[in-house]
């Protein structure tokens, strides 16, 4: 109903609306005024929220067959992460960093490398939540 409330009562160009249940994706077609149906599932969704500032961390992948979740965090300047090496930092249990992204590069996550801010950090854990990994970097 939003959806068509926005493209008919407020003049939308173009709707996108976001597919909570799959079982339910029929509905969002043109007769209800939605352009773009998005499943909930999507990698976009993760995406389009950390583009908006939504979190500095965010959960991109969930692998449900290895039980694994693949999650990206940010180092902003806090100097809870900042400046100190990677090896110093306290990961939760059953969590490991994949890679350090700087200046757009993968970079292999040996204990003395240094974090710096505007770092991105993809990290894979498949117990740990958002806000764990999060309150470990921030």
């Amino acid at each position: 109903m939003i959806s068509l409330l926005a493209k008919r009562r407020f003049g939308a160009a173009r709707v996108a609306a976001r597919v909570n249940e799959a079982e339910n994706a029929w509905l969002f077609d043109q007769e209800w005024g939605v352009d773009v149906a998005v499943p909930a599932a999507t990698l976009l969704i993760s995406l389009i929220e950390e583009a908006t500032g939504a979190t500095e961390t965010v959960a991109l992948l969930r692998l449900s067959k290895a039980g694994v979740e693949v999650m990206e965090t940010a180092i902003t300047e806090d100097p809870r992460a900042a400046g100190r090496r990677l090896g110093e930092i306290v990961l939760p249990p059953g969590t490991v960093v994949a890679t350090v992204v700087r200046d757009g590069r993968p970079t292999v996550p040996r204990p003395e490398v240094r974090l710096l801010p505007g770092d991105e950090l993809l990290l894979v854990s498949h117990a740990a939540t958002e806000q764990e990994i999060h309150a470990a970097f921030q």
